[in-house]
């Protein structure tokens, strides 16, 4: 079936017939989605939509976690031609309430009793919102309708009718609006058209052949953001069961029960996943320590046939054939055993986490993009890979480097601007057509492209030097007793980084110092200090001495998205960590320079 539009994709994923279109968690057990069932889901919740006053171009916000309902509210609010707006369940209600306000919204839909009454609080600052939806829970007040009463009055919907509303949607209709979380300020829209999101996902599955109907991927990523809804499309689009993860905390154990042949990350969950093996290395016997770093090895060697999808000859073949055998497929049980391939996106995978998952047979293909390209721009895919690279330009879609080494973008995935703000539109895409990303890249000679640093996050030091801090903070990362790290040093004399440990490989090291676990004790130690300054100082050894940390401190606790450090896609809000820790760097700055006799 040729797809044009998502509400076309809908049609399509309904005619599959498939019996585990969908698999969510109920009363402790998997249990599967036809579907039958969710094109019924969607058929009912249209009708209901539709009478609750939805029409073609309204807007309709959804505040949500992951789950079947999130899918079935996505495709009926497409089918009526209508604009679906994505809110992060994460945000706070002044946050979530802005964006309802901002966008419009007709209806919004609140998943918890919570995220309903913080839009019930913040009412006054919604005149435009006529009716609120609860998913889950109940409520007394007459602004508020049920989810599972909108799918009881849609029964005896008329399938023809709507079929024929999801076909009258042409690709240049806006089909949502993504809220950029940005770093700083306040959000922006990005409108998104079927026509931009269909393209990238039909691209997309040129480069994934082998990825089919015979596939089962676990879902986790908030479908808040665009780089897990475009792929669940993706796999809606080639028939790939969709199991959704229960939460982010629950991903170890979902991995078990779903057995997932593929699934989509952020490099935090990588990193997180490396940590917990060499976790278990460090408390195996001395035997099983050799032969899992002899087995690292020998994947480190033959990374450059693993990219290539070949296997060694001669002696390299054969301990391959034996790492795999005794190291490699214990890992893999790990992601549950059919682990074929990931993607990662939102961030730079470290090149180390990289080796790791390919040498030991577990393709991490690396992709780039932003929610104003719907969102791929590039990425790696078999037989055409790069570590250390984003891969090569999905079709239609071309990459320039500016002058100033700035990542411009052109193809039919590029938004169709900022809702409501025509100048910021044009700031980030010229008049000839083409979108400033706002990274700086460099593409070689094979037309990979390599991520460098962000535009507008380059350090200027007091002497005017240039310098990209994701570079650095992601050497720093790389050690493992460091799990995020902060680069300071704009308009100062020289750099301070703000370090929070990795708390469970540091517990598994003090264990064997016989030193006190408990976290904040463990922070403390002058044994800790020293461990990580080590650390610190392999990293400077490589670097340029402008580039070099002089100065760091160890932060007890993780930045995460919920004490605001975060942005919902795990990126750090540099202005937020300046401000909650200024105390901190003046400090470090101040002790460095008495030290230094300036």
């Amino acid at each position: 079936m040729s797809i044009r539009t998502l509400s076309e994709l809908f049609l399509h994923a309904v005619s599959l017939g498939k019996p585990d279109c969908l698999m969510h968690k109920v009363e402790g057990t998997y249990r599967p989605i036809s579907s039958a069932e969710l094109g019924d889901q969607v058929f009912r919740l249209a009708k209901s939509f539709e009478e609750l006053g939805v029409g073609r171009g309204d807007h309709v916000a959804l505040m949500s976690d992951n789950g079947p309902h999130w899918a079935a509210t996505d495709f009926a609010i497409l089918s009526l031609g209508a604009v679906l707006i994505p809110i992060y369940p994460t945000l706070t209600p002044d946050q979530a309430s802005y964006i309802a306000n901002d966008c419009g919204a007709r209806i919004v839909i609140a998943e918890t009793e919570k995220h309903l009454q913080g839009f019930l609080e913040h009412s006054a600052t919604l005149p435009k919102v006529e009716k609120f939806v609860l998913i889950k829970g109940t409520s007394d007040d007459p602004r508020v309708v049920s989810f599972s009463d909108l799918m009881q009055k849609g029964a005896g919907y008329d399938r023809a009718k709507i079929e024929a509303s999801a076909r009258a949607t042409n690709p240049d209709d806006l089909a949502t609006f993504i809220y950029t979380s940005g770093t700083t300020g306040q959000p922006k829209g990005v409108m998104l058209t079927h026509g931009n999101i269909v393209s990238n996902l039909l691209a997309a599955a040129e480069l994934f052949p082998e990825v089919g109907a015979n596939s089962t991927a676990l879902s986790f990523l908030p479908l808040s953001h665009s780089f897990e809804r475009t792929v669940d499309y993706f796999y809606y689009y080639k028939g790939v069961t969709i199991a959704y993860a229960e939460s982010v905390n629950t991903v170890p154990q979902n991995l078990q029960e779903v057995k997932p042949h593929l699934f989509v990350s952020v490099p935090r969950v990588y990193e997180k996943f490396l940590a917990r093996v060499n976790e278990g290395v460090a408390a195996a016997s001395p035997i099983r320590q050799k032969m899992f770093h002899w087995a690292v090895g020998v994947g480190k060697r033959a990374i450059e046939y693993r990219l290539k999808g070949t296997r060694p000859g001669g002696m390299l073949g054969l301990q391959l054939a034996l790492a795999d055998k005794l190291v490699f497929s214990k890992v893999k049980t790990r992601l549950g055993g059919r682990f074929e391939l990931a993607l990662s996106g939102g961030a730079p995978l470290g090149r180390d986490i990289a080796e790791f998952f390919w040498g030991a047979g577990m393709p991490i293909y690396e992709g780039y993009g932003l929610s104003e390209t719907s969102p791929v721009i590039s990425v790696n895919s078999p037989g055409h890979a790069k570590l250390g690279t984003v891969g090569r330009a999905v079709r239609d879609v071309v990459v320039r480097i500016a002058e100033d080494g700035e990542i411009l973008s052109k193809g039919p995935n590029i938004m169709k601007g900022y809702w409501g703000l025509e100048e910021a539109t044009k700031e980030a895409i010229d008049a000839d057509g083409w979108f400033h990303t706002g990274d700086i890249g460099e593409v070689d000679g094979e037309g990979f492209l390599r991520i460098t640093d962000r535009k507008k996050e380059l350090i200027v030091n007091a002497n005017g030097k240039n310098i990209a801090p994701a570079p650095i903070e992601n050497s720093l990362k790389a050690s493992t007793y460091i799990a995020q790290a902060v680069v300071i040093g704009d308009r100062r004399k020289f750099l301070s980084a703000l370090l929070v440990p990795d708390y469970d490989n540091l517990k598994g090291w003090a264990g064997k110092q016989g030193l006190p676990t408990e976290r904040g004790a463990l922070f403390a130690r002058s044994e800790t200090r020293a461990l990580l300054a080590q650390e610190v100082d392999a990293v400077n050894k490589k670097l340029a001495k402008f580039e070099q940390i002089v100065a760091w401190e160890i932060l007890p606790d993780e930045f995460t998205i919920e004490t605001g450090e975060l942005t919902p896609t795990m990126k750090v809000k540099r202005r937020v960590i300046n401000q909650k820790y200024g105390d901190v760097i003046d400090r470090l700055y101040t002790e460095a320079d008495a030290k230094r006799g300036e």
